[in-house]
């Protein structure tokens, strides 16, 4: 088992391409780490460098206390899985399982016992005498994890591992990956451009935008606290509202106004130090769907923090409906309210902010000012 350590790796191309920047990261043993991005980020570039399958331009990478820049793939004592499997079609499964540890000379008794342990592990066992092609993708999945399992690496990479599966499959692979995780107790880094997989499987995901980490923390912490705009808006479905307006101070007051709307802010917020220089600036408040209500008691209850809008479209999700909103010409709302709401299409309705739940952006940098 190991920890990861990456200090200042670079990853640049001929040509003056710079895919990664300056990457920072300390990875505990046994932790589960996902990347996750935009095609593009710079998530799989990282991983591969950390595999071996990529030269690092700059910066040092240790697995465990071990300095492993020069060392070739195949002695980093590290398991990749990629995403289109890569089995050889003319074997079995148990020869697909078993092909790395025939190639480091391993006992044939050995092989058979770690073949048959991770084949009862993953519920392959009936598959094993089977050729891929006999095989379905989640049943392909399976082995490609199996060939990792054996090798009982320090570290697990996965590449989009479950991108080839159906909707069902993956959510299915999701729990199945996460148990796996806990069995065998082994560092996982996990890539993925699916923020869903992130926030159900990792302890702490590692968010990338153009070769540079954005923000690293626990899946919760990312979705309630985002650093930036670009966290905020990447985490969570359906995506954080983001309004472009003004603060104002009216005696103790402070207001954000947008197209005609003023909504006061809760005390905390606006006596935040460091909202005391943004009065009488453009900011951009962002606030998640679930923080838009309409139901007819909390407006009446909360008139400070209402104001009327146009439902543009809904959408039953069956636990849930979406509302699609129209708060000006500018300012378009996603609001993800009970499915009992009589909301409809084509009619003008009064929603609530819940202010407490505000996101207060700086406009030009982008950064967070207050949660």
């Amino acid at each position: 088992m190991a920890s990861l350590s990456l200090r200042h790796i670079y990853k640049k191309y001929p040509g003056g391409v710079t895919a990664v920047s300056d990457f920072n990261l300390e990875v505990k043993d046994k932790e589960f780490i996902v990347f996750v991005g935009p095609s593009g980020c710079g998530k799989t570039t990282t991983l591969r460098m950390i595999a071996g399958l990529e030269e690092i331009t700059e910066g040092e990478l240790f697995i465990g206390d071990r300095l492993v820049n020069d060392v070739a793939p195949k002695d980093r004592k590290i398991a990749m899985v990629f995403q289109n499997y890569a089995l050889y079609p003319h074997m079995s499964v148990f020869e697909n399982m078993s092909f790395g540890l025939k190639l480091n000379k391993t006992p044939k008794e050995e092989i058979k016992r770690r073949v048959e342990e991770a084949a009862r592990v993953l519920d392959i066992t009936h598959l094993l005498d089977r050729k891929p092609k006999a095989l379905s993708g989640g049943q392909k999945q399976r082995v490609a994890l199996g060939r990792a399992i054996v090798r009982n690496p320090m570290v697990f990479l996965l590449d989009e591992p479950l991108s080839n599966l159906d909707a069902k499959l993956r959510a299915a692979m999701r729990t199945e990956l996460t148990k796996l995780h806990e069995r065998v107790g082994t560092t996982f880094v996990y890539v993925t451009h699916d923020q869903v997989e992130a926030m159900t499987m990792a302890t702490r995901i590692v968010v990338m935008k153009d070769g540079l980490i954005q923000q690293v923390d626990t899946p919760q912490t990312l979705y309630d606290k985002p650093c930036n705009i670009f966290v905020a808006g990447f985490i969570g479905t359906p995506q954080m509202n983001f309004i472009n307006g003004k603060l104002h101070k009216k005696g103790d007051d402070v207001y954000f106004d947008f197209e005609g709307v003023s909504l006061k802010l809760p005390a905390d917020k606006a006596n935040a130090p460091e909202l005391a220089d943004y009065i009488g600036q453009e900011v951009v408040v962002g606030l998640r769907p679930e923080a838009i209500n309409d139901n007819a008691e909390v407006v009446a209850a909360n008139p400070e923090t209402s104001f009327d809008v146009d439902v543009d479209v809904t959408e039953l999700m069956g636990a849930e409906i979406y509302l699609y909103l129209n708060a000006g010409e500018e300012t378009k709302l996603i609001a993800r309210v009970s499915p009992r709401s009589t909301s409809r299409a084509g009619q003008k309705i009064t929603v609530n902010f819940d202010m407490t739940r505000l996101h207060i952006f700086d406009k030009d940098t982008e950064r967070c000012i207050i949660h």
